[in-house]
């Protein structure tokens, strides 16, 4: 078996008396889509703050490729290669793709003291790695406001992967989209796999996230209840699970 590359051993989190996370673990493998699923109130995004250094973890361990490491900001979790995608993606109305996708991180080339943007190279590594995830869009000086929120989505995707991102965690992705706009975020994740990336979906919405999830995890209550393969439970089965907290 190959080293998980991310393993979260019997985490717990207390907000005073309210008890968010008790002793939940998480294994993400390479290359692997997992969906860590729950209703309002799991723990879904308590789990997903520690693991990207938002909050701290009263107890337990988190282990990225076999090493036991500590992540107290989300500078840790990115120096490491942990990417979280919020929903929209986080982009910038008013800012063109381009400008979005190397927001922080421009390409400069220098005429001896000074600096410009290469702005010709970002086009081109930006139209690549987007056209590569599957997202085709007419002009990368196209103002992000004019895009639908799969389109943002897949542009926050492309940035995490281009930039080092090899767990990718998307937080709700396909929430207030169309039918025909999360069909194409669900393109991107299994392009995103297919390009050699991990994926963690946080969703509540097992209709969108059942077909291209490898393994679901399962949280009720602050309490992981399973952790099974895709195969192992109908969707069915799934929405039962965590409506009700145990297996059908």
């Amino acid at each position: 078996m190959p080293t998980p590359l991310l393993e979260m051993r019997n985490i717990s989190k207390r907000f005073g008396h309210i008890q968010a996370l008790k002793d939940v673990s998480l294994t993400v493998n390479p290359r692997e889509v997992v969906a860590l699923v729950g209703d309002n109130g799991a723990g879904k995004s308590t789990l997903i703050k520690i693991l990207t250094g938002v909050y701290k973890k009263d107890s337990g361990e988190i282990y990225w490729k076999g090493k036991k490491v500590e992540i107290s900001s989300p500078l840790d979790a990115k120096a490491l290669g942990i990417e979280v995608v919020h929903q929209y993606g986080a982009l910038i109305d008013g800012m063109n793709v381009v400008e979005n996708f190397f927001l922080g991180r421009e390409i400069v080339k220098s005429y001896g003291p000074i600096k410009l943007l290469d702005e010709k190279k970002m086009i081109e590594i930006c139209s690549k790695v987007l056209k590569e995830l599957g997202l085709n869009i007419d002009s990368m000086k196209r103002d992000v406001a004019t895009l639908s929120g799969g389109e943002r989505q897949g542009i926050a995707i492309g940035r995490c992967i281009y930039f080092g991102g090899e767990l990718i965690v998307l937080d709700e992705p396909t929430t207030f989209l169309s039918i025909k706009e999360t069909e194409k975020v669900l393109t991107y994740i299994k392009n995103a796999k297919r390009m050699g990336k991990s994926v963690i979906v946080v969703s509540h919405i097992i209709r969108d996230i059942y077909p291209i999830a490898d393994r679901f995890v399962i949280l009720h209550k602050g309490r992981k209840i399973a952790d099974l393969q895709s195969g192992e439970i109908t969707r069915e089965g799934l929405e039962t699970a965590i409506v009700s907290g145990r297996l059908p």
